[in-house]
């Protein structure tokens, strides 16, 4: 990653979706390096962490005229892309904001990478891109991708992109895919529904959790290895960078631990689903979003055992404890304030 000579060419990193979770994260652990790093900021959107190797531009992935200021003055400059910007919805069905931004401007983003001859671009999807297998067995990387063989509108989006991606390398683009499982982890405000449960459990605002569980990973080590695929990533190859499969009820366990606070009650699927109009209602009145809908509920009692193996093996990849996970990001959200 460093400059060693003035013929080496300086490597720089334009990292989408800047001041979101993963986003913020990936500029964080850039944060110092010898690296040049650009960061895209919505309009209106104010940088997470600001250091002397980062440089924010306002711009928006759906113009694409916004973006080409990230790659200009690029002579003797490796261009490395990590696209991390989308919306991430819970709903069953595609809308059309959430097809503009999760395809629509993938296409952008794969337009500007070919126009500048990036040296990589690692594109960040979602394991909700892979079809669910039956339950006990362990979901590997695939390597192609369909809107029909998935549920949800999230999913549909990110496996349309996912598409578009693969077939882009094939022509020639380097790039790879990452497909991250449920992020946890500090330096998130609450856009996060994971981070927006736990904000509810530790005011004493979630009265009961719902019976299924998930593949959770912390945002850290998904920053990591969104570096890592651009290092060693193979083009037109996918790497799954899963964590730790647990409950939903363990999970605020975990959280509850180190703030004192009882576990709640974990409601049964079907009884969940039963809520399901009369959270949406309420949610609706209050201007907020429902913590879950029938596609999320249905993604908690799914198959979410996901297999890691091929990202470590290739690039490295690790992972840490589910409970340093749940720790620091009690930490984050309440400084000085954990149980110990």
């Amino acid at each position: 990653m460093a400059n060693t000579t003035d013929n080496t060419p300086l490597r720089r990193y334009i990292i989408t979706g800047a001041a979101g979770h993963l986003g913020s994260t990936i500029l964080r652990e850039l944060n110092g390096t010898e690296a040049e790093v650009y960061g895209l900021l919505l309009p209106g959107e104010a940088p997470k962490i600001t250091g002397p190797n980062i440089t924010y531009f306002t711009g928006d992935i759906l113009n694409i005229d916004s973006l080409r200021c990230l790659f200009e003055r690029g002579e003797n400059r490796e261009l490395y892309v990590i696209h991390t910007a989308a919306l991430i919805s819970i709903a069953a069905k595609v809308s059309p904001n959430l097809r503009r931004v999760n395809v629509d401007g993938v296409g952008n983003i794969l337009r500007v990478c070919e126009e500048y001859h990036v040296r990589r671009l690692v594109h960040v999807s979602s394991v909700h891109a892979i079809p669910e297998l039956p339950g006990g067995q362990i979901t590997r990387e695939p390597d192609s991708f369909s809107a029909d063989l998935v549920y949800g509108g999230y999913a549909k989006t990110k496996a349309e992109a996912a598409a578009a991606v693969l077939d882009a390398a094939a022509k020639g683009l380097d790039a790879v895919i990452v497909f991250p499982s449920g992020i946890l982890g500090p330096y998130d405000d609450g856009r996060n529904h994971l981070i927006q449960m736990t904000t509810e459990f530790i005011r004493g605002k979630l009265p009961a959790c719902v019976n299924g569980g998930y593949d959770f990973v912390d945002v850290r080590d998904v920053a990591r290895g969104c570096i890592l695929a651009a290092e060693y990533g193979r083009r037109g190859q996918c790497y799954i960078l899963s964590g730790t499969n647990i409950s939903i009820k363990d999970l605020l366990s975990l959280i509850g631990k180190y703030r004192g606070l009882k576990p709640v009650p974990a409601l049964p699927i079907w009884l969940a689903k039963l809520t399901v109009p009369f959270i949406g209602a309420y949610s609706k009145i209050r201007g907020t979003r429902p913590l879950y809908t029938a596609y999320s509920l249905r993604v908690l009692s799914g198959n979410s055992r996901f297999s890691n193996e091929k990202a470590k093996r290739e690039l490295r990849y690790t992972t840490r404890d589910i409970e340093e996970t749940a720790r620091d990001m009690v930490e984050f959200l309440y400084p000085g304030t954990r149980n110990t």
